[in-house]
């Protein structure tokens, strides 16, 4: 055997060694019950969520598929465990399809920590997480990666493999996670199961297709993630409680989409309280969008613009869902009261924004902000799903930086597969308004443009606060603040259909702080 081999059943026969003998680690498991992996998120200076569910067909191998089974879990000092901080018995239960979430408080601020799960006379494999820095603390500096947009069929997580190499304090994951498609276009890579996903059922299936991913299973254990959500979750380009227009139509949407979100919640490291209303009841929302502090450093935020946004206007043949529109034919496109956020969420930002004392405020949200016009001919075009399709609810948003003096604001976002570069305008109709933020729309990790090269350099033209875009790279982001300056880096795979694909620098830039003109270094 391999000496890390040796290591790890050492250490796996210590951890039973060590447990209570009540009975329960009497459980003999036929498969790995940690074959969905496992991962750690939602940090804050004393706190994070660790996560694993057992995987089914462990649980079915067991005879325990309505049964509850316990799971324990350990934090520690050191990976041999040997100092261990923190432990606690979590019941896995059938109704949260064995789902495990563990809220670990009480820790250190501003260190890493190890930890993994036990079931039975099964040990999962280690995990790396880490605390936030305490809010008044003034750390030197923040690392994060962006990425979003995985979809199964179209290719590797190799983009992954790689972002393991980086030196990160979180990743930072923007939607689509997952899709409810039954294959990709124009053609499955590696096989999409399960058909159209509409029922809990069909959801948890697809999100442990997803989780079987290796390269994903090691990115979750090496770095504690944020995340927030967009419409593959649930259904393409779905509108609050409007269903989108892919896929066979259900007679109740919302039944669906509280599915949907109860599955999101058995599959991400994310805490209870905010999914409450949704698990195994009737109520109707969450609460994924929130904000942490990363001490005196930065502020991070996280949106959410699915659930309480207002429907997509002027759509081709009135159906439900997305185009692109001219904003001159559409009347209804500028009522004021129209949101993506909705009123709660807006108002809650805005007062976040009054109380900010960070250098850096990031906001990771699910899409492209700044105007993009397709029309390379004189004329626009404008797609209404995103932020062009609500731009009273963007103007607020970016007046809201503006009366609140909000320092250095940053914005990250995923959905449109292509990378996006391009400074925050004081007011998108007048090109020559100041400029009052940076943000940069990250590519996928495998879903596809379907734009070319060419063209998007075309569109980028007509569109001049952009200062760089790029479709044909697949791929995500990693951005590093510090006290004077944000330095980010597109990372890209040469061929996400490959597993084994290198990757490279695809561009650099920086930001001052004070100054939000983006310099392209590399």
């Amino acid at each position: 055997m391999q000496r890390r081999q040796l290591l790890q059943l050492a250490a796996s026969s210590a951890a039973l060694l060590a447990l209570p003998k009540t009975g329960w680690a009497k459980q003999k498991w036929f498969h790995d019950p940690f074959s969905l992996g496992i991962a750690s998120g939602s940090p804050t200076s004393d706190s994070v969520v660790l996560w694993t569910r057992l995987g089914p067909q462990a649980i079915e191998a067991a005879n325990l598929t309505h049964r509850a089974t316990p799971v324990v879990w350990q934090v520690a000092h050191d990976e041999s465990f040997s100092k261990v901080v923190a432990k606690g018995t979590v019941q896995a239960e059938p109704s949260l399809a064995h789902s495990v979430h563990a809220e670990v408080t009480g820790l250190a601020a501003d260190r890493h920590y190890f930890y993994r799960f036990i079931a039975g006379d099964a040990v999962s494999q280690t995990g790396r997480t880490r605390t936030f820095p305490r809010s008044d603390s003034t750390p030197g500096r923040l690392r994060l990666a962006y990425a979003s947009c995985q979809q199964w069929g179209n290719g590797y997580y190799s983009a992954y493999r790689h972002m393991l190499g980086e030196d990160l304090d979180v990743v930072m994951f923007l939607g689509d996670y997952m899709y409810e498609y039954p294959s990709s276009r124009p053609v499955d890579i590696r096989p999409t199961t399960g058909g159209w996903i509409t029922t809990l059922e069909g959801y948890r299936s697809r999100y442990a297709l997803h989780k079987s991913d290796r390269d994903l299973q090691a990115i979750h254990a090496a770095f504690p993630w944020i995340m927030t959500w967009d419409d593959h979750e649930v259904q393409n380009d779905y509108a609050g409680t409007r269903q989108g227009e892919s896929g066979p139509p259900v007679a109740d949407f919302m039944a669906r989409r509280a599915a949907a979100y109860q599955a999101y919640y058995e599959h991400m490291p994310v805490r209870r309280a905010d999914f409450a209303q949704i698990i195994g009841k009737s109520g109707e929302n969450t609460r994924i969008f929130g904000a942490t502090s990363y001490g005196r450093l930065a502020n991070l935020y996280l949106l959410d613009d699915r659930q309480f946004r207002d429907p997509q206007v002027c759509t081709n043949g009135n159906r439900p869902g997305a185009s692109r529109i001219n904003p001159k034919d559409c009347e209804q496109l500028n009522q004021p009261w129209r949101t993506l956020l909705g009123q709660e969420q807006e108002g809650w930002l805005k007062r976040q924004f009054e109380h900010s004392q960070a250098q850096w405020n990031i906001l990771g949200q699910q899409t492209l902000l700044g105007r993009r016009n397709f029309n390379t001919d004189g004329g626009v075009r404008l797609w209404n799903d995103g932020w062009d399709g609500y731009p009273a609810a963007r103007q607020r948003l970016i007046d809201s930086m503006q009366s609140t003096r909000l320092s250095n604001p940053v914005v990250f976002g995923g959905d449109v597969h292509e990378n996006w570069v391009g400074h925050i305008l004081k007011d998108y109709e007048d090109q020559n308004s100041a400029k009052i933020g940076v943000e940069f729309c990250g590519t996928s990790i495998t879903s596809l443009s379907h734009t070319s090269q060419n063209k998007i350099e075309q569109i980028r033209a007509v569109n001049p606060h952009f200062i760089f875009a790029n479709a044909e790279y697949r791929g995500y982001g990693v951005a590093e603040f510090t006290a004077k300056s944000l330095t980010t880096t597109l990372k890209a795979v040469k061929d996400a259909t490959d597993p084994g694909s290198d990757s490279f620098t695809l561009a650099q830039f920086t930001v001052q702080a004070g100054q939000p003109e983006i310099l392209k270094i590399t």
